[in-house]
C-alpha cells in the first residue's frame, strides 16, 4: 500500500471569499473547477506539485442539498461558524493505491469507501458517516483515484509548490502513530506542543511572490510571508 500526500483544503461557506482569501496570499489566479453533485460542494483548483493540488472547497448554493452530512465538517455548526468568520485552510486529503487496505490498516475510523465523481472524474473517498473532520482536521481524509493518471497533472502550472505540510499536536505520538499505521506520508512531519495547547497546521508553499505560510488555528487564519 502506498499513501502519499495528495491535496490540502482551503475551505468556506462562499466560494467568492474563498478565492480572494487564497489568491490574496498565494499571488495567483487559482482556476474554476467544478461541482460535487453528491456532496452539495463545488470547488476551484491549482497545482502544487507532481501529483499533489490545492483545493477552495464550498457548498454549492445552485444544487439540492446533498442526502448526507457533507464532509469535511461543513455541515458542522462549528466549523461553519469558523469560516463564517474567514475561509480557512482546513483539512488534508492521502492518496493511496489500496483504500480498503488504507482503512483495514487504520487503528481507528476514517470512514467508509465511498464513490464520488466531478464531471468525468472518478474517485473513492473514506467518509466518516457524520462528515466530520478527523482529529480537527489534523488527520487526513483518504482517497484513492479511479483514472489513468493523477487529476493534478491535467490542472494548469501557476507555479506553486508544495514544501511541505507541519502539524503541531499536543499528542504527537498517538498522531504519528496513526499516520505510520496506514503508511508514511511524504512532507508530512508532525511537531509537539504543550499539553492542552490546540493543535494546528501550516502549509508552506513556494509561490512565484516567494515561500507563503497557508497556516489554520482554530478562530485564528493567516498566510503571512514565511521567514526561514
Amino acid at each position: 500500500m502506498r499513501t502519499r500526500l495528495d491535496h490540502i483544503v482551503i475551505a468556506a461557506t462562499d466560494m467568492e471569499r474563498g478565492v480572494a482569501w487564497a489568491e490574496k496570499r498565494l499571488g495567483v489566479i487559482v482556476p474554476r473547477g467544478g461541482v460535487h453533485e453528491t456532496m452539495g460542494t463545488r470547488n476551484h483548483v491549482m497545482r502544487i506539485g507532481e501529483e499533489m493540488f490545492l483545493e477552495i472547497l464550498a457548498v454549492n448554493p445552485d444544487g439540492p442539498p446533498p442526502a448526507k452530512p457533507r464532509w469535511f465538517g461543513l455541515d458542522d455548526l462549528a466549523v461553519r461558524e469558523r469560516l463564517d468568520r474567514s475561509p480557512a485552510f482546513l483539512a488534508w486529503v492521502a492518496n493511496t493505491d489500496d483504500l480498503d487496505a488504507f482503512l483495514d490498516a487504520a487503528p481507528m475510523s476514517f470512514g467508509r469507501a465511498t464513490p464520488v465523481s466531478r464531471s468525468e472524474l472518478n474517485w473513492r473517498f473514506a467518509l466518516p458517516s457524520d462528515g466530520r473532520l478527523l482529529a480537527g482536521g489534523m488527520l487526513p481524509y483518504a482517497i484513492q483515484w479511479q483514472t489513468e493518471s493523477h487529476p493534478a497533472l491535467a490542472m494548469p502550472d501557476l507555479g506553486c509548490r508544495l514544501l511541505g505540510l507541519d502539524i503541531y499536536h499536543p499528542y504527537p505520538e498517538w498522531l504519528g502513530s496513526v499516520l505510520d499505521a496506514v503508511g508514511p506520508v511524504d512532507l508530512v512531519e508532525v511537531h509537539p506542543l504543550p499539553p492542552m495547547e490546540l493543535p494546528r497546521m501550516a502549509a508552506r508553499i513556494d509561490t512565484p511572490e516567494g515561500v507563503r505560510l497557508l497556516e489554520t488555528m482554530p478562530g485564528v487564519c493567516g498566510c503571512p510571508p514565511y521567514q526561514a
